[in-house]
């Protein structure tokens, strides 16, 4: 029965029973007595208490539905609202579920969208910073070198001084390339590329160990890179907040898939919000159907566990990247090896 129809049969109950009362037997005396008041009372709570029991079982589920929708977070989806109740009810409830399933969906496209244009970004930004910025620098290298060799002695000190700047500058830029499209990824896979992540942000001020299962099973290549800026961004916030002494990057297998861990000893998250970063992270999960868990650690610190399912789960209309075509213009400039970065090494 719909709502409408069950509140309003039992405000007309109530009505005929207190219209009957007055039109039967009983009545009323003037003043009041203490008996006939008695009666009066009695009925009108019985009464109220009717109405408000009905009202209370029929409009539960609405209470329920307003918690779900009060709690709702599209980054954590498939929770949905338990259909109860009848008619009119239970189709809001209906509609709700439905309307989270195309919100999900709408998000996963936009985050796909979103993620991709950012990779090809930073891919374009890097080839950039290694073919352009990085040859010229190094023709300037040469210059400074050959004009050093003839100059006089005081002013080929000095040129010596500026060719050592330039070359910490281009240190400095091919090590901002990498950072932002990951080369060893591409060329030398997954655990390669963690190995080094972890010697990244090693320094004196944070351990961090790696510890990796030799057997993990085939990835592709979207789901590699999701674990590997996981890790980044995991590090990353590790060597700003966390004030830690050690830290540990794990990846191991899973029957299910892939695990990746990041735990730290540092002071922990409490009860902070989630900040950009965390969200940022959730928004890669969800391309791969992984489940990401951010908690504090029983003996202090936070733990981040990431769960890649195998094969990923992806959203059908997830806009993977695609990988772009070198250019084939050969690069002069000398390989330029960079040491451990500090612990406080800045994003990506």
């Amino acid at each position: 029965m719909p709502l409408f129809w069950r509140i309003f049969l039992l405000n007309a109950v109530v009505l005929i029973v207190a219209t009957a009362l007055l039109l039967g037997p009983v009545t009323v005396s003037t003043p009041v007595l203490l008996t006939e008041a008695a009666v009066l009372t009695v009925g009108l709570a019985a009464m109220l208490v009717a109405n408000a029991l009905l009202l209370r079982v029929g409009l539960a589920p609405l209470q329920r539905l307003t918690r779900a929708m009060n709690t709702t977070d599209l980054l954590r989806p498939g929770h949905r609202t338990a259909v109860g109740g009848r008619g009119e009810i239970a189709e809001l409830i209906t509609t709700y579920n439905t309307m989270l399933d195309r919100l999900e969906d709408e998000r996963a496209t936009s985050s796909a969208r979103a993620l991709s244009a950012q990779e090809a970004e930073r891919r374009r930004i890097a080839r950039e910073l290694h073919d352009e910025v990085g040859q010229s620098l190094t023709a300037v290298l040469l210059q400074l070198k050959r004009a050093a060799d003839h100059a006089p002695a005081e002013l080929g000190d000095e040129l010596r001084q500026v060719q050592e700047t330039t070359r910490a500058s281009l240190e400095e830029i091919r090590w901002i390339a990498r950072r932002l499209r990951p080369g060893v990824l591409d060329e030398l896979g997954l655990a390669s590329a963690l190995r080094a992540l972890a010697t990244e942000f090693g320094g004196p001020g944070l351990s961090v160990q790696h510890c990796l299962d030799p057997d993990l099973p085939e990835l592709d290549r979207e789901s590699e890179l999701v674990l590997y800026r996981v890790a980044q961004e995991g590090l990353t916030n590790v060597a700003r907040h966390a004030r830690a002494r050690r830290a540990e990057l794990a990846l191991r297998r899973t029957p299910g898939g892939v695990e990746l861990r990041v735990r730290d000893d540092g002071r922990g998250i409490g009860g902070a919000d989630e900040g950009a970063g965390i969200r940022g992270m959730r928004e890669r999960a969800l391309l791969v159907g992984a489940e990401l868990t951010v908690e504090p650690r029983a003996g202090g610190g936070t733990e981040l566990r990431l769960a890649v399912p195998v094969p990923a789960r992806f959203p059908a209309h997830a806009l993977v990247p695609v990988r772009p075509v070198r250019k084939s213009v050969p690069s002069t400039t000398p390989a330029v090896v960079r040491g451990s970065a500090p612990a406080h090494a800045p994003p990506p």
